[in-house]
């Protein structure tokens, strides 16, 4: 048996057992080395200290911990309280301001679930309550907070920027437009539905004073600067998308400590542990992540992969719809962070090859796990919606079609036009 036949045989055999897929990519890649190479073990913790050793990958840990002091320190209620005063009198205004209070909140987290988290914690009760139906109200959340990893600051950008050598800043540029894209027809479609089945009218609709919707949107003002502050700073040179996360979270710690008073110094310690527990996952995920990636390289699996597909003569966009399909099954059964270790090496000099733009084909990867995370059987947003609205997890995935299929549609749109991704970077 071939070493890159035996890699897959071993992965795909870990994966239904159903081990971790951290746990999963090291041990194949450390039977890689023990079987197939005169490499010495001591080389793979070498391996995998060096990919972590990456000066990019330190914003992980900072944007997680800047999301948990957020969700926290009174941020993200203040930014969901904003939402309502924006749109909270219209029909169907608590389900849009949870849409728009998940885009808030995913430009100054990176995270996904995180968003999930701050956003429906708040609201799907509130929904509930207000007549919205659990279903629908969870659903909402479910997808709208999945534009986590594809608004900028966005970790999975990061880790595809690592992967492939891509600037990151360009990355994130590139995922504005994109998101913005998503965020208003998951809007249109929460409008036409709350039309629709009446929700929010009538004694369900949220009616505030115009001095209440003045004092929501003061003391969402320092929110509502967090992202201006850590997007503006990277764009304007000002500092690295690294830097960039630790300023957001020293940001976060002076908001909340300072001004909202929401947190006290005794409170860090229980925030610093979770979110390093939170990090340890992610970084344990992107290390084995890396190490599989440099056993795909040696056995030129991705060089054969792109030799292969460049000799059937594809158009850039028969690629790209094929990466769609591709994409939209791993999703399904992948995390994301893994998925774009395992598939960017291979994706990506295949796209390089065809004209595909880096940043581009960076975004329409993202897009397709973003989509990846409200399906079924491991979407990660399914089981965060289902604990807060304590429905089964099928039951969560079946509410949130209708807005999956509106992400769907963005991802399309972006995938076959280019330029609504390049259209910040030129």
């Amino acid at each position: 048996m071939s070493a890159a036949v035996a890699l897959v045989v071993t992965l795909l055999a870990l994966l239904l057992t159903s081990a971790p897929i951290a746990v999963a990519l090291g041990l194949t890649s450390f039977a890689y080395f023990f079987y197939f190479t005169t490499v010495p073990l001591t080389q793979v913790p070498d391996t995998l200290f060096n990919a972590l050793n990456a000066f990019p990958l330190m914003a992980v840990p900072f944007f997680v911990l800047a999301a948990t002091i957020m969700s926290q320190g009174g941020i993200s209620r203040r930014l969901t309280d904003a939402g309502l005063a924006l749109v909270g009198g219209f029909r169907g205004g608590m389900a849009m301001a949870a849409v728009l209070s998940c885009v808030f909140f995913a430009a100054i987290s990176g995270s996904s679930p995180a968003t999930v988290v701050a956003v429906g914690t708040l609201l799907i009760p509130g929904m509930i309550r207000a007549g919205y139906g659990r279903e629908f109200s969870t659903g909402v959340v479910a997808t709208s907070g999945s534009l986590g990893i594809l608004i900028p600051p966005s970790i999975p950008l990061i880790v595809y920027g690592i992967a492939t050598e891509t600037s990151i800043g360009d990355l994130f540029l590139a995922g504005v437009v994109p998101g913005l894209l998503a965020g208003v027809l998951l809007l249109v479609l929460v409008v036409v539905v709350s039309r629709r089945r009446g929700y929010g009218a009538g004694a369900d609709a949220i009616r505030m004073t115009r001095e209440e919707k003045l004092r929501a949107f003061r003391d969402a003002a320092l929110s509502l600067a967090l992202p201006l502050f850590v997007l503006g700073g990277i764009y304007g040179g000002v500092f690295t998308p690294t830097e960039a996360a630790a300023m957001a979270v020293f940001y976060a710690v002076i908001v909340s400590l300072v001004f909202y008073r929401e947190i006290g110094w005794r409170d860090l310690g229980p925030i610093l542990l979770r979110s390093a527990r939170t990090s340890a996952m992610i970084m344990f995920i992107i290390a084995n992540g890396i190490l599989f990636s440099f056993v795909l390289t040696s056995e030129r699996i991705p060089r054969q992969i792109t030799a292969a597909l460049v000799d059937m003569d594809l158009a850039p966009w028969s690629f790209l719809l094929l990466t769609t399909v591709l994409l939209l099954i791993v999703g399904c059964f992948m995390e994301t962070s893994s998925a774009i270790l395992i598939l960017a090496p291979i994706l990506f000099p295949i796209g390089v090859k065809l004209g595909v733009d880096p940043v581009h084909l960076g975004i329409v990867i993202v897009m397709n796990l973003e989509i990846g995370m409200i399906t079924p059987p491991l979407g990660l947003n399914l089981f965060v919606a289902s604990g807060i609205s304590r429905m089964s997890v099928l039951r969560v995935a079946k509410a949130a079609v209708p807005s999956a299929v509106m992400l769907l549609v963005a991802l399309l749109l972006v995938t076959f036009v280019p330029k609504i991704s390049l259209a910040l970077g030129g």
